[in-house]
């Protein structure tokens, strides 16, 4: 069909391409004679643009994303994706296409459009000028943007939600739109706000509740709080999403005591004269079910006595419809313990357990556990993406998930957390698990992304009356194997998982060496760790009223320790055996060194001990940041006890003599539990003991290898072995006397706050309460007599740098020695984390 009018043409066209194109007459070529034909294919030899104001007619077109010599169907896709690309670009408020000429199978077209107009200037009233700022920002009020209808209602509405969300329930928006006289198409906006004042609940008011009073239905409504003197912890403003919330949280918690039933017959707010509100809601409790038969459907895998032993739910139990569906389908935890989850953990990722309520009979309800089990999943292929610098096998060493492998959840999170003890990704591993339903397989695919495995400390001080340097190197991610080869230096050969770190700190008066390696996986094949170690020390005399140093006067130190590590398989595999043979020697050269309390000026001290440590730690996914799991530690380390077999007389040795070979055992126990409320919110609690004995009365403790108490934890150099131990709000070491405490025992509770896990850096925050003490013996030993503290805190991990943080302690009891209670500590952490 071929028509001879354009208007004709142009309504075919509009009719094809939906509402968006609008006729319109005054734009209608005067051309008469212009025909199509419906359907046929045309070559578009031009475009011509008219409505402009600002913009040119080249970049119409480019947003058309036609171009001349295109084959074009009228009416057609095309087209219809021109118009649409057109007001897409939130540009212009109107497009209009029509047909200009034909000529054989070439065909013109015409757009008429109309520029949307862009925002000039930005002008509020009814706040400071520095909030005002923020406004426009955060509403995304940009200069040269283009003003919508849209826009204009999008901004009045945001404006008034930012404030009745802060209580203002009141406020005011006018906002007008004029046009700017100063440019082409520009128009200003002025926007007034009167926010009136802030509005607070004064009373939230409860009728038809017997069963649960009115105390513990406010307190079911965690967001929103009445207002009443020394609250400050909460707001008693009134937000409405917060408010619907807290209506579900009231039927939830009616939900878990039995009333299924209960519902909301009203709600409202009514205002009183004090500018406040009342919150009026009206309950309909209903009556309370409790569990009748519990009837398990389709399991053959497992009994209904071991199903029993998960769910946990007996006949006359308050019905508890959340816990039913947690026992059945999980809570979303790592460790839920669900229906669901034990049958992944079998292999039947198929599988499909759900509770159905088949009978409600007076107060009783019984359920019945459908379960379809299906066929066991294998595991397929595992793939690990992300990984640039760490090589393969480190990850897939780690891994609990293997090919062939039968489908189990659990091992899949065990392997998140394995990856995110490694130390070298950020917390946040994520498993893409691809199922394969008629092949009974499943591929997973752990996605990682690398954060700096190295970190670097270069630090200058003045101490001791001399300057100090520092260089220490410590690379997390280490492969030793590529020591030789150039091309893996980028710049250090990376990827192995080994550690290495080397340390040199000198000055006038000490210079150290130190320098440590640690293989994870001896031999690549088990998860056997083989760790050394070797420093040297001088140390040279001091004369503190000369400031000179004397280097003929020196004590020289030189250690080093071998230790084996071995990942157990019972009594699971999150035990770790850890063996460690060190040697120190200490050799004065007429160097005043105190010992035990006496001083001695010549003579070589040794300290060759053996360790075992026998811990277990489930703690993860994250190093820095654990959510769920603990960590146990039971150590000893001991000398040979060479007081009862030389046969020497103790008691007539002087001090180099009877310390020549130093004799004790330690005892070491700790413990770490972490509890999460939600994924950001945890607590962590330890507790830890220590004790330092002896063997022969004669010579008593050893002056070594003692315990000292309080302040930041953090170990400095020291030459003696010792153990620190912080307790915040106190200051450094000041919990223990002089020479160092025998016993020790600590006790913390630390709620922990994350802020953000980005790779870059991890931090969260914390508020802590601690209590604990140091004694020379067990005749003064008191467990019960603790020095205690509460603070504040906060914790920034950073890949370059390890932890830093700072804590804010406030010590309740005094120093030993002191009436005056401890009061305010400032602690800076630097490499530690407590």
């Amino acid at each position: 069909m071929k028509l001879s009018s354009t208007l004709l043409v142009l309504i075919a066209l509009l009719f094809s391409l939906g509402a968006n194109a609008q006729v319109k007459k005054d734009t209608v070529p005067n051309n008469k004679n212009v025909s199509f034909e419906k359907g046929k294919e045309y070559i578009l030899g031009g475009i011509t643009v008219t409505g402009l104001r600002k913009f040119s007619s080249e970049t119409v077109k480019v947003f058309t994303g036609l171009r001349n010599g295109q084959v074009i169907k009228l009416p057609g896709d095309k087209l219809t994706s021109a118009i649409k690309k057109l007001y897409e670009s939130k540009q212009f408020s109107n497009v209009d296409v029509y047909l200009a000429k034909i000529d054989g199978n070439t065909v013109y077209l015409q757009f008429d459009v109309q520029e949307l107009p862009q925002l000039n200037e930005v002008k509020i009233s009814g706040i400071r000028k520095s909030k005002a700022k923020e406004l426009r920002e955060e509403a995304e009020l940009k200069l040269g943007a283009m003003v919508t209808d849209n826009l204009v209602v999008t901004t009045k509405n945001y404006i008034t939600k930012k404030y009745t969300d802060k209580g203002f329930l009141k406020t005011k928006v006018n906002l007008f739109v004029k046009k700017d006289t100063s440019d082409i198409n520009t128009v200003n906006m002025n926007i007034y706000i009167d926010k009136g004042r802030k509005i607070k609940i004064k009373n939230i008011n409860f009728t038809g509740n017997k069963k649960l009073s009115d105390k513990k239905l406010r307190k079911a409504m965690s967001n929103t709080k009445r207002k009443f003197i020394g609250r400050f912890w909460k707001a008693s403003k009134y937000i409405e999403e917060d408010y619907q919330e807290d209506l579900e949280t009231i039927l939830d918690k009616y939900s878990r005591l039995g009333y299924r039933d209960a519902r909301i017959l009203s709600e409202g707010i009514t205002w009183n004269n004090d500018n406040t509100i009342n919150i009026e809601i009206d309950i309909e409790e209903g009556k309370q079910y409790r569990f009748a038969d519990i009837i398990f459907v389709g399991n053959k895998e497992y009994t209904d006595e071991q199903l029993h032993q998960i769910l946990k739910i007996e006949k006359g139990d308050v019905y508890n419809g959340a816990v039913l569906k947690e026992r059945v389908k999980g809570d979303n935890t790592p460790t839920s313990e669900d229906l669901s989850t034990l049958y992944q953990d079998s292999g039947f990722l198929f599988s499909q357990v759900n509770a159905v309520e088949t009978k409600v009979e007076n107060d009783s309800i019984t359920v019945e556990i459908r379960i379809r089990e299906d066929e066991k999943a294998r595991i397929r292929k595992v793939t690990v993406t992300g990984n640039d610098k760490t090589n393969d096998h480190v990850i897939f060493r780690e891994l609990r998930v293997k090919p062939g492998d039968l489908f189990s959840r659990s091992n899949i999170i065990r392997s998140i957390r394995e990856i995110g003890q490694l130390g070298f990704f950020d917390q946040n591993v994520t498993p893409d698990v691809v199922p394969d339903y008629n092949n009974k397989t499943a591929d997973i695919n752990f996605n990682v992304a690398e954060r700096g495995g190295s970190q670097i400390e270069l630090q200058g001080g003045y101490g001791g009356g001399s300057f100090i340097g520092t260089l220490g190197l410590s690379f997390n991610n280490f492969s030793i194997r590529n020591i030789f080869n150039r091309k893996a230096y980028k710049p250090l050969p990376m990827g192995d998982g080994q550690s290495l770190s080397l340390r040199l700190q000198s000055s006038r008066t000490f210079n150290t060496y130190s320098f440590s390696f640690t293989e994870p996986w001896l031999g690549g094949k088990k998860p056997q760790s083989l760790s050394f170690s070797i420093y040297s020390s001088n140390q040279y005399q001091f004369n503190f009223q000369t400031g000179d140093v004397d280097r003929s006067q020196s004590l020289g130190i030189i250690g080093a320790s071998v230790g084996l590590g071995r990942r157990l398989k019972w009594p699971d595999d999150y035990f770790q055996l850890s063996q460690t043979i060190s040697y120190q020697s200490f050799n004065l050269n007429n160097y005043r060194f105190g010992v035990g309390g006496e001083l001695i000026d010549n003579g070589t001290l040794n300290n060759l001990s053996y360790s075992a440590i026998l811990s277990r730690n489930s703690a993860g996914p994250s190093l820095i940041f654990p959510t769920y799991g603990s960590e146990f530690t039971l150590g000893v380390k001991a000398t040979f006890p060479y007081s009862l077999v030389n046969n020497k007389d103790y008691t007539s040795l002087d001090t180099a003599e009877r310390f020549k070979w130093l004799e004790y055992y330690k005892l070491t126990a700790k413990g770490k539990w972490y509890t999460s409320f939600t994924d950001k919110l945890v607590l962590m609690t330890n507790a830890e003991m220590g004790y330092l004995g002896f063997y022969n009365n004669d010579i008593g403790p050893s002056p070594f290898e003692r315990y000292f108490v309080g302040g930041d934890g953090i170990a400095i150099f020291q030459l003696d072995g010792r153990e620190v131990v912080g307790l915040r709000g106190y200051e450094n070491n000041r919990l223990s006397s002089t020479l160092g405490g025998t016993i020790y025992n600590k006790f913390q509770l630390e709620l922990r706050y994350s802020i953000t896990d980005s790779p870059s850096a991890s931090i969260y925050t914390l508020g802590f309460a601690e209590a604990g003490n140091s004694y020379d013996n067990f005749e003064t030993y008191n467990p019960f007599e603790l020095k205690r503290s509460a603070g504040l805190g906060i914790r920034i991990f950073m890949p370059a740098f390890g932890l830093l943080g700072i804590d804010f302690a406030h010590g309740f009891d005094p120093l030993p020695g002191f009436t005056q209670k401890s009061g305010w500590q400032t602690h800076f952490i630097i490499g530690r984390q407590f």
